[in-house]
């Protein structure tokens, strides 16, 4: 059994390897999926929607680690990629700094900021962590807001662009910014997948399972989960600096609970406690909600009755739709359902075990 999991480990990081082998080289190939993609795969409109998607499919990675993993339900998540995000912008704008020890600074910060906001968080567990997370993130939202002298308020903070490498700068250097979410996508799933592989991973897993039996078996739990805490921050740090260059800029949406939320679904969609269905959940969501803007504003929607056109014009809607359907007919998500065929099983016989055990 041990040699067919590792076989199966093995094969599957072999499809992965191919899969960003293949993904590298779309912006040199001419691949046209209409209603899907905007234009051919080499086009720059093309390449900054699949980037910004790559990107979205980090970040759920980052989540599915505190979330999904260490079984930490967060509604602050989005401030550390705002805090990646400003934080670049401003450390750009204010300091002589190039792209490099910009950076650095402020992984520093993020390291710092989600280290000590981390161990106040974690103090309590439960509805009570989510709820402290969620305070302050709206903190932060409301730093960012009232303080336009810094952080461009209402508007957003533009990019700085004087200290930033000019193959990084334009449209016509979009297939770098691909290149280099990509690259970032990578980076995250590993270091996601050696922490769950790691003994501190088999750790917090246990003690998602059971925390009072950790800490008979002479553990520490607060340690792991704070560690957990941490790098999931960084990662989605990260995401929030690539996510600056891509977008020229960033707003205070960025700092919103609206926005973790968003990460939550994304990462329900594809499937809790899946790495690849983060990616997949997170891929989707963003091809879905901006293909649905335009087919929002389409005539095909302006020529229905108004019963049908006023939901259906409003994207968030239809999204909001699909996740039901998918919450009340894919429990486990996509990874959940890929699972389940590909071993033909199905949910039916699970229940009606449940409902004996119950009885």
């Amino acid at each position: 059994m041990k040699s067919l999991s590792k076989l199966s480990q093995r094969t599957w990081w072999i499809v992965g390897g191919v899969l960003v082998v293949i993904a590298a080289l779309l912006p040199l190939l001419n691949i046209s999926i209409p209603g899907v993609l905007p234009g051919a795969t080499y086009t720059p409109g093309t390449l900054q929607l699949l980037a910004l998607a790559l990107l979205f499919a980090s970040l759920a990675l980052s989540y599915h680690l505190l979330f999904g993993t260490a079984g930490m339900l967060s509604f602050g998540h989005a401030l550390y990629f705002a805090l990646g995000a400003y934080g670049l912008g401003i450390v750009l704008h204010e300091t002589e700094l190039t792209l490099l020890p910009a950076l650095g600074l402020t992984l520093a910060i993020v390291i710092t900021a989600a280290y000590l906001l981390g161990s106040l968080s974690l103090r309590v567990t439960g509805i009570s962590f989510a709820m402290v997370t969620l305070a302050f993130a709206q903190a932060g939202n409301v730093l960012v807001r009232r303080n336009p002298g810094i952080t461009g308020g209402e508007e957003g903070l533009r990019l700085d662009t004087e200290h930033i490498p000019d193959f990084f700068i334009g449209v016509v250097n979009t297939r770098n910014l691909y290149w280099l979410a990509l690259a970032l996508l990578v980076v995250v799933f590993v270091v996601v997948a050696w922490f769950e592989n790691s003994r501190a991973g088999h750790a917090v897993t246990a003690t998602r399972e059971n925390e009072l039996r950790v800490r008979v078996l002479g553990l520490r739990p607060f340690g792991v989960k704070l560690m957990a805490f941490v790098i999931a921050s960084v990662l989605a740090s990260l995401v929030g600096m690539v996510h600056l260059l891509l977008q020229s800029g960033t707003t205070p949406r960025a700092t919103s609970a609206d926005f973790t939320l968003t990460i939550l679904v994304i990462v329900v969609l594809g499937g809790v406690g899946s790495r690849w269905g983060a990616i997949v959940g997170g891929i989707i969501y963003t091809l879905l909600d901006q293909r649905l803007t335009a087919l929002a504003s389409s005539d095909a929607i302006d020529g229905l009755p108004a019963i049908l056109r006023i939901p259906l014009s409003e994207p968030l809607f239809i999204l909001g739709t699909l996740f039901i359907l998918v919450v009340l007919f894919l429990p486990g998500g996509i990874a959940g359902a890929v699972q389940r065929l590909s071993t033909g099983t199905s949910l039916a016989p699970q229940k009606r075990q449940r409902l004996e055990e119950a009885e």
